[in-house]
């Protein structure tokens, strides 16, 4: 069971057209893709919220995934516009957790939800079992809300 410090989050939204390269031999998303559509929404959250992993690795620390789950609710298609929802829930413990909705602006339908989570490591690999000092300060000054 996670630990969330106050029930806060901060959020991001971006835009994903659909490419063709995206789409299987049926037309729809290929399920693969999904997981980097969250890879853009992390770089996309990072950049509104001034913690990219630029600045995680500018600071000597990593952030690998260890756990990803997504449910698939309805299709993506060839041409659609996906809305994707980026939420950070603030953690007791030395973890990023997001947790992710994808809304197609095409049809209005809720296309997937998902959650992440991601560890710090040093930059040889080795797992950090608290908030990196850098990381702490940034949260003081990030603007939170309520869930």
């Amino acid at each position: 069971m996670e630990r969330h410090l106050l029930d806060k989050k901060l959020s991001d939204k971006c835009q994903i057209r659909v490419r063709f390269s995206d789409v299987d031999a049926m037309g729809i998303v290929w399920h693969g893709n999904y997981i980097k559509y969250l890879e853009d929404g992390r770089e996309s959250f990072g950049r509104t919220h001034g913690m990219s992993y630029v600045d995680i690795y500018n600071n000597g620390f990593r952030t690998p995934i260890v756990f990803s789950q997504m449910e698939h609710k309805s299709p993506g298609r060839y041409g659609d516009e996906l809305e994707l929802t980026t939420n950070l829930i603030d953690c007791l413990t030395a973890k990023i957790i997001h947790h992710y909705s994808i809304h197609n602006l095409t049809t209005g339908l809720l296309v997937a939800k998902a959650k992440t989570m991601q560890v710090f490591t040093d930059s040889e690999g080795i797992l950090q079992m608290y908030h990196p000092e850098f990381y702490l300060n940034w949260k003081k000054s990030a603007k939170w809300e309520d869930l």
